[in-house]
């Protein structure tokens, strides 16, 4: 596995990441199948691959349900040194509605940020994002919430900060005022190229989100032989992307992840 720094931070995330939505919701969600959500020992033994396998980074967010209480339960206080936590603000899931709800001003952001650093038991985040609804430019500029981000990051709760973005301009406008952004890259959607671009011309980290297109790949390339294998290569051509983050509660499937990952670094080592 390998491991990148984020920006000039001291962050260190594995390529891939562990994304943790179907750990704690598994309403208003895009995925192919529905699916139930993991008991606490399954949870548990997931990590454990992760551990394993080298994944040190743990995708969580408000908005996937109750997953940050769950991490902050099920992570003991001396494990913590080895993950790399990674959550977001701006979006809350109300599970009575099954809608979101967003508020990027400063007040909500700060304490989103404080009730996460609760829930997961720990007194930092290594990295937290603005959430996007969408409007992307207006989130940065009108609400300055990666201002209120980064005067979060200067008094020690966070160690990086960013956005996941849904526009070619946001992500740009993300990388300029902070250290990461996420944006989506897979086999079907590729407009974010230019922010990957971007990222690596200023030394900045990118994050991918559906990067297996939230489990749509297998009926949305029929002609691919194998589509994760594919995904992966498309992904890790690219020098800037730090960490492609996978969400799955599947052992099996965690394990193939990354098989898959290391055979795409040895074909791009050998076509280097």
């Amino acid at each position: 596995m390998q491991y990148h720094e984020i920006a000039d931070t001291g962050v260190k995330v594995s390529a891939i990441g562990f994304g943790t939505v179907k750990i704690g919701r598994n309403q208003g969600v895009k995925y192919p199948q529905s699916f139930v959500i993991p008991s606490d020992q399954q949870v548990l033994k997931l990590l454990a691959i992760c551990r394993e396998r080298g994944i040190n980074l743990l995708d969580t967010a408000p908005a996937y349900g109750n997953s940050e209480q769950r991490l902050g339960q099920l992570l003991s206080a001396s494990e913590r040194q080895n993950w790399i936590i990674s959550s977001k603000a701006g979006e809350e899931f109300n599970p009575s509605s099954g809608a979101s709800h967003f508020d990027f001003s400063e007040r909500a952001i700060t304490a989103s940020v404080e009730r996460s650093l609760r829930r997961l038991h720990t007194d930092y985040l290594d990295i937290v994002m603005i959430h996007s609804n969408g409007d992307d430019l207006n989130i940065i500029q009108r609400d300055q919430a990666l201002v209120s981000l980064a005067k979060l990051k200067q008094a020690g709760k966070i160690r990086a900060i960013g956005m996941s973005t849904k526009t070619v301009a946001g992500g740009i406008a993300t990388l300029e005022c902070s250290d990461c952004a996420m944006v989506t890259y897979n086999l079907k959607e590729r407009d974010q190229l230019a922010v990957i671009k971007y990222a690596a011309q200023q030394h900045k980290g990118i994050f991918i989100k559906k990067a297996l297109a939230s489990g749509h790949l297998s009926s949305d390339t029929a002609t691919i032989s194998d589509p994760i294998l594919e995904s992966f290569k498309l992904i890790f051509a690219q020098a800037a992307v730090s960490s492609a983050v996978i969400g799955t509660i599947s052992e099996s499937n965690l394990r193939a992840n990354v098989d898959k990952y290391q055979q795409v670094m040895e074909f791009l080592k050998g076509a280097g």
